[in-house]
Parts: structure tokens; sequence; C-alpha cells
């Protein structure tokens, strides 16, 4: 949108007043361009409909006469119940307001009216929730209306008249920014046109149009984005030619207790390629549960310490940091390389003399949760930053960690397998590699899908490997009995397998524990005294018990696809077969093929392709600080083939030398400047 609309204040918008200005900064409208930007996520359609084609249920809207009395029940002083009978197309309808005693009056016997309301069939029952006299100013009859995201005292009314005024005021001002062989490349409305359909369509079909042409902009800028990104600074020497000793590196490998599978070669090959290059490295290591990322990763850090720089492991949760000092100080301290941990749990005397040692080198690799990026942690060299489950950092918290040092390279890595060419489109500004081998030896987990009525079947199989020494984890999706759904909760659970198994131990871990009893309790179940761990998804993301071999999930139908699929990634990290079974009764069409998908693959992309079409990206995600945009219109997954198709052509136009002097390509130099890509800075 044009640079000046976005430097038009909202309240030049006539009818703006008041505190209007402060109820659409609450939406994060705070400029006309912000107003016009903010599309409807979906219509009304006012269309009035016949009686003999709608169905029980629908939202409707009728227009007939009305015949008889309005009849008022007040119920104290506010509430009330409105019937009134009009007769549509010869049939008798009721008409029922609820708390609009104050249209008593209106419903004159003989008055025409137009309803919009919940049809039901049986009783020919009309619940009104809007209604209109035809002849009025501003009749909705027949037409399709906006509906926008609002909250507080912004009415929906009140919304589409002032989006309506925005465009009769500013309209004009509204310029193409996509260059013209695009348009007519892909047929696409102009942008002026777009935008004024996309919040006063005449038909379904106009809104579409619009749609289709602004998540194409939409799309394409941020694609261009990426792409400028990439070309002005992918040969940028403003980061770190490590000085990599290989054959030292080369060494390090042979000596690991076991060989890396081809897939690890190559992917260590390309960040070792790139740490000695002198741009920024920006890699995305993404591999299934148990595909060997970690020795990937140490190996990057082995790498860049003995070049004479420090390494940042930053990973979700206290226990994850423990396991990772724990496996890291077992592989480098044959080499003398000093691991430190931080995290929030570190006393305040020992956390000074870590930071200490930390800033004069004394430390050569900081493994540490979201405490890493706190004020008061610098570093005395800083070359290579890990963070590990990437999508659980937001990209400022990212961005802080590497602010740190000056400009080290950054390895970002996730067990949440995404399509590669969703990750690729998605995470323009990285190198994507990809561990698609599991290290030999590793048996497929066996999984099983039953329902409730089997828990004794369950409880047995249980019992089977626990009596053969192996161990049991068991998920719940609750900490405690909650009234709203009806799922089994932890304690519950816990309180139940202790009753089951007598002679067993039974241990409980759950998110609102202290970490050190968090820590506690997963020690005690890596070294077998516990014999069953009974937990809430905090055992999710990485820990390593070699000797679990059953992974049982309760209400699994409550857990997105590639949550299960990490869940089940607990077990089988050690010789002996592994099974995972789910107890679910799904109700839905969704909850089926969830559990479908499980037991038909142990394949982590596969699982991912079909979370992404049940769930969508945003779920997929998680949350919004995901690192992947967050766009108003685009959709990740419907709007896939458009994103690949923008993709391609922002790289295509960014190849040409005319894109970066022609005039005529003046508003998306302008868009870029908005980035800051001109300015060098860091995506992140």
């Amino acid at each position: 949108m044009s640079l000046n609309l976005y430097e038009i204040p909202v309240k030049q918008v006539q009818g703006v007043r008041g505190k209007k200005p402060e109820e659409l900064l609450a939406l994060g409208i705070s400029t006309v361009g912000d107003l016009l930007d903010y599309y409807p996520f979906r219509y009304e359609d006012y269309t009035v409909r016949d009686l003999a084609e709608v169905k029980d249920g629908d939202r409707i809207t009728v227009q007939g006469t009305i015949v008889g009395m309005p009849q008022l029940q007040m119920y104290g002083r506010i509430k009330s119940r409105l019937t009134c009978k009009i007769i549509v197309n010869s049939l008798f309808v009721t008409a029922v307001w609820f708390n609009r005693h104050f249209m008593k009056d209106q419903l004159q016997a003989g008055t025409e009216v137009v309803l919009t309301g919940k049809w039901d069939q049986k009783r020919l029952h009309l619940t009104v929730a809007e209604s209109e006299f035809p002849g009025n100013a501003n009749t909705q009859t027949g037409t399709l209306q906006p509906v926008y995201s609002i909250a507080g005292p912004i009415t929906q009314k009140w919304m589409r008249k002032t989006t309506k005024q925005a465009l009769t005021q500013y309209g004009d001002l509204i310029e193409e920014v996509l260059p013209q062989m695009l348009v007519d490349r892909y047929g696409l409305i102009g942008r002026k046109e777009a935008i004024a359909l996309l919040h006063l369509p005449s038909s379904l079909r106009e809104g579409q149009q619009a749609r289709q042409r602004m998540v194409y902009e939409e799309l394409f800028l941020f694609q261009l984005k990426m792409q400028a990104y990439r070309a002005l600074n992918h040969d940028r020497a403003d980061g770190v030619a490590h000085p990599l000793d290989l054959p030292v590196v080369r060494a390090f490998v042979r000596a690991l207790p076991f060989v890396l599978t081809e897939s690890q070669k190559n992917v260590l090959a390309e960040i070792l390629h790139d740490l000695q290059q002198p741009f920024c490295m920006s890699r995305l290591l993404q591999g299934d549960v148990g595909a060997g990322k970690t020795v990937v990763a140490a190996t990057a850090l082995f790498a860049v310490v003995k070049a004479g720089y420090q390494g940042a492991l930053m990973v979700p949760t206290e226990i994850l940091a423990e396991q990772h000092k724990r496996s890291l100080d077992k592989l480098f301290e044959p080499y003398g390389i000093e691991v430190g941990i931080l995290t929030g749990s570190v006393p305040e005397r020992k956390r000074r003399d870590l930071l200490g040692s930390l800033q004069l080198g004394l430390i050569d690799i900081i493994v540490g949760t979201h405490a890493l990026i706190q004020e008061g942690v610098n570093f005395r060299n800083l070359g290579l930053v890990v963070t590990d489950e990437q999508h659980r950092f937001g990209v400022n918290q990212r961005s802080i960690l590497r602010r740190k040092g000056m400009n080290p390279d950054v390895l970002t890595m996730t067990a949440t397998p995404i399509p590669r060419t969703l990750a690729i489109t998605a995470f323009g500004d990285m190198d994507v590699s990809t561990l698609r081998e599991l290290p030999k030896g590793r048996k497929p987990i066996k999984t099983y899908s039953v329902t409730h009525e089997m828990l004794e079947r369950v409880l047995g199989f249980i019992r089977r490997e626990v009596s053969e020494g192996r161990q049991t984890y068991v998920i719940c999706p609750l900490i405690e009995e909650s009234e709203k759904l009806d799922v089994q909760n932890a304690i519950d659970v816990h309180a139940q397998l202790q009753f089951a198994f007598p002679d067993y131990k039974v241990g409980l871990l759950h998110g609102r524990m202290a970490a050190s009893e968090k820590d506690e309790i997963m020690r005690a179940f890596s070294a077998n005294q516990l014999h069953v761990l009974v937990s809430t998804t905090v055992i999710e993301v990485g820990v390593d018990v070699p000797n679990a071999t059953l992974m049982v999930v309760y209400d699994a139908h409550r857990f997105g696809l590639s949550q299960l699929h990490q869940l089940r990634g607990r077990v089988g990290r050690g010789e002996h077969q592994s099974y995972c079974v789910l107890i679910a009764d799904p109700k839905n069409e969704i909850g089926k093929q969830r559990m479908k998908a499980m037991t038909d693959t142990n394949d982590g992309f596969e699982i991912a392709r079909r979370d992404l079409e049940l769930r969508g990206p945003g779920d997929f995600f998680g949350t919004k600080q995901s690192g992947l945009p967050d766009f108003k219109l685009a959709d990740m997954v419907a709007d896939f083939e458009t994103m690949e198709q923008a993709r391609d052509d922002a790289a295509e136009l960014v190849r040409t030398a005319d894109f970066w002097t022609a005039a005529s390509y003046g508003k998306l130099h302008e868009f870029l400047r908005r980035e800051h890509i001109f300015e060098s800075e860091l995506l992140d």
C-alpha cells in the first residue's frame, strides 16, 4: 500500500472521534493504511431466502409482513422476550427477539420487515439477530456484509461504516505495487479495486477474485523480502570465516562411539563449509525424532571451539538443558572443552561465577534456556549459536542471542519435521538441511490405537514390559481434573497406576513442579529407579531414556499429530523393540484420521504433511512466535501453490539487473526500504 496511507492518522477518517482512535489502536490500527489492511475474515449473506430452500439451524434472511400484535415478556428489569407473527411466502412464522423490548412499538401490523437470524424448521421460529425495515437508509438487504475480528466497544456496523468511509475518502491514494508484467501474467485485478472488493464485494465470486489478488501480493512481497535479503547478504563478508582444523574435526568424528549416517555426513559437510565462509551462516537443521541432529550440532560446536571461538546451545526446557550438558560433557571430556550450563534455577552466586568465566572465555560452550538471552550474559568470543526446537523460541529471542556476538553463525534445529518445500519457502532467509535417515539398528516403533474399553489389556502390556526389566511412559493431557473436559489427568492416572502396580515404582511429572523436582524425577527414571512415569507433555522434547520401550498416551485424540509423533519418539532409543499405544475415542473425523496416520507410518515428514493438512500451520507450529510469517490473508497450506509461484517470481525478478535500478520498480524499492533490507539488517 502506498506509503502515505500509513502516515495518515486514522482519526482523519470521518466518524472516528472521541475514544474510537484508542479502540482501533487495540486492534493494531493507527493509520488509514492499517484500517484498509484490516480485512474481514468472512462475509454475512443478507440475500433474502425462500423458506422452502433452507435447512434447520441455518442463518437466514427473510422478508415478510407483520400480522397481529407483538407480545412482550419481561424477566426482571433488563431481560426480555419479544415475539411477533409474520407471514413469509404464505407461511406463518414466529419471530423472537431477546432483550430487544424497545422494538415493540416498531412492530406494527401490516409493516414490511426484513429479519436475519437462526431458523428453527420444526417450530417455524426465527431467533432474530438483526432487523430492518425496507425503505430505510443503509439497508443491508440483498448484500454481502464483511465480518471483522473486533473487540471492545467497536461494533460490526461501525467498522463497516468506517471502512467504507475510509475507502471513499482515501481510495484514490491506493497505488499498484506489483510489476505490471505479473498483473498481466496472472490476470489479476488492480490493487485499488481488490481492496475495495475485499471490504465491499457484491458477490462471493468478486470477494474470491479480490482475495486471490491480495494473497498473491502478500506472498510475493514476503518472498521478495527474502530473496532480496539473500541476494544482498549471502556473500556479505561481515561474519566470521572460522579457520577450522578439519583433520582434528575428522578425528573427533572417527572417535565417536557410532558411525554417522550418510545423511549426517552430508549435513555436517554443509555446516562446516558455511562456518569457513566470511558471511553469517543461517541454517535450519531439521530431522525426524532420533535422526541424530544433536551429534551434528555437537561436532559443529567442537569445530568452532577448536578454531578459538565459543559456542552457545539454547534449549526450551531445563530438563533438556541438563541432558545436553551431560551428553556434551561425555563427548568433549577427552578434549579439555569446558561446558557450562545456565538456567533460571542456577543459584545467584554460582551464576555470577559462571557469567564471569563466560566473559573471560574460560567456558567454551554454554548450554541454557532463555536465561542465556538475559542482560548481563556476555561472551568473550561467541562464534556459533545453536537453538534446539527452534519453533519454541520467537525470532526476537533468537536475535537477542545472536547480537551477543559479532554476527556469529546460527544453526537452528527442529525435530518437528516440516515438509522440505514448506521449510524452504517459509524460512526463505535460511538454508535448509534435512536428516532423512535414522541411525542403523533403530527398530521401527510398533504403534496401536485402542479405545478406553481396552484399558485392562493396556495395563497387562505395561506389566509385561516392566517385568522384563523395561520402563514405560504414560502421558495424559491434563495435570488435574477438569470439569470442562472429560479427559484423563496425570494426578488421577498416577493414583490409579500406583493401585494397579503395587510392586512397581510409579513416578509423576508435570509442568507445575519446580525445576529441581522435575530434574529429580527424570534422573530417577533415567537410572531405572522408576518403572512407570506418568507425565504431561513436558517430556515431549529430547529426553533420552534408552531403557524405556513403551509409550502409552491417554486421550490421544486431544493431541496434534506432530506432538504425538514427538511423544512416540521418546521410546525406541535402545536395542529392544518399542511400542506406542494410543488410547483414544475420537468423536470427529479429524481425530480418527490422526489415529490412522499414527498407525500407518513412522515417518515424521509424512506425519508433518498430514498434520499440516488437518490442523493448518498456526496450530502446527504452536504459536504466533513460531518464526513463520503471520499473514493477513494468506494461508500457508491452502495457498501453498501460490507461495511457491510467488517465490519463483520474486527470485526471477531479483536476479535481473534491471530490478535494482529501474524507476518502474520504485514501489518495490520503497517496500524493501521500509523492511530495512537495504540497511543490511539481519532478518531475525
